[in-house]
């Protein structure tokens, strides 16, 4: 029997992960604070749930896809929340990336219902929700995990069980801050080479080919050139990302001594008023502090 699939929050990468799952054949229930996606996916075939609590209790399996630690406390855990609707037996899989300590204390606090929860945040951004191509990196019981994977399978390629709850969110912290901090670099190295006189695609067409090369350097590395930041993912969920990735290196004394020179480039852009900007858009601010 294929398990009842429930999803929570229907934005730039839930939607089309939700599409997905559709497409893949599994009964769906869906809700979103915004109506427009929830009536596009109810035309495709899914079940519209009024509220967290109703969308769990008609699913086996309920995935959340948020923005923030509080909007996942909120639905897991607050009133008319998933886990007043959820029943024993049942799974939880959150999809966000947020605090891996409050994973963990919402992880404990199904667990005492008798409910799993999985932490399985990715990567890859709106292409690789809509492509299924997803990078998913999951935290929780291997038994949870056996019982999520043709999930994940229908969402996405590289799926890691990277350890207990919260270790999903640990190895998302670390994508998060590898991103960034590449992001930055070949922003820094394109406009290097545009005020230098140099063609910029040209030198992004040679770094491609040695060991500079990176996806980041091949999309990103576009979108700085075609000054083309429409979001894949936004500054403002980086900055947020980039917090904690701050957090989890000063709980465990771990030096990022690069990476906070990022954070404090994606807060100049948040401040800005550049935070709805993809994250590549790094490079507007990287051009605005140069000509102060």
């Amino acid at each position: 029997m294929v398990d009842r699939i429930g999803f929570i929050g229907l934005g730039i990468m839930g939607k089309p992960m939700a599409r997905n799952l559709l497409a893949a054949g599994f009964d769906l229930t869906v809700q979103s604070r915004s109506a427009g996606p929830v009536d596009e996916l109810v035309a495709a075939g899914a079940t519209r749930g009024s509220d967290p609590a109703e969308v769990a209790a008609a699913s086996d399996i309920t995935i959340t896809m948020l923005p923030d630690t509080p909007d996942v406390e909120l639905v897991l855990a607050g009133p008319r929340g998933v886990i007043e609707g959820a029943v024993p037996g049942s799974l939880v899989i959150d999809m966000s990336s947020i605090d891996p300590g409050a994973t963990r204390t919402m992880a404990a606090a199904f667990d005492a219902r008798g409910i799993a929860m999985l932490d399985a945040p990715v990567s890859g951004g709106e292409r690789g929700a809509i492509d299924a191509a997803l990078s998913i990196m999951v935290g929780g019981s291997d038994v949870a995990f056996r019982r999520a994977t043709p999930i994940f399978e229908a969402l996405g390629k590289s799926i890691v069980h990277v350890g207990p709850s919260g270790a999903g969110q640990v190895a998302k912290a670390c994508n998060q801050l590898v991103v960034a901090a590449t992001i930055e670099a070949v922003a820094e190295a394109l406009l290097l080479a545009e005020r230098s006189g140099v063609d910029a695609a040209k030198v992004r067409a040679a770094l491609l080919g040695g060991f500079a090369g990176s996806k980041i350097l091949e999309v990103h590395g576009q979108r700085m050139l075609d000054r083309s930041f429409a979001p894949g993912f936004r500054i403002r969920l980086h900055r947020k990302d980039a917090r904690i990735v701050e957090e989890a290196a000063s709980a465990t004394s771990t030096p990022i001594p690069a990476f906070t020179v990022v954070a404090r480039q994606l807060q100049r852009a948040v401040d800005a008023g550049d935070g709805e900007l993809d994250h590549s858009g790094l490079f507007v601010e990287l051009e605005r502090l140069t000509s102060r």
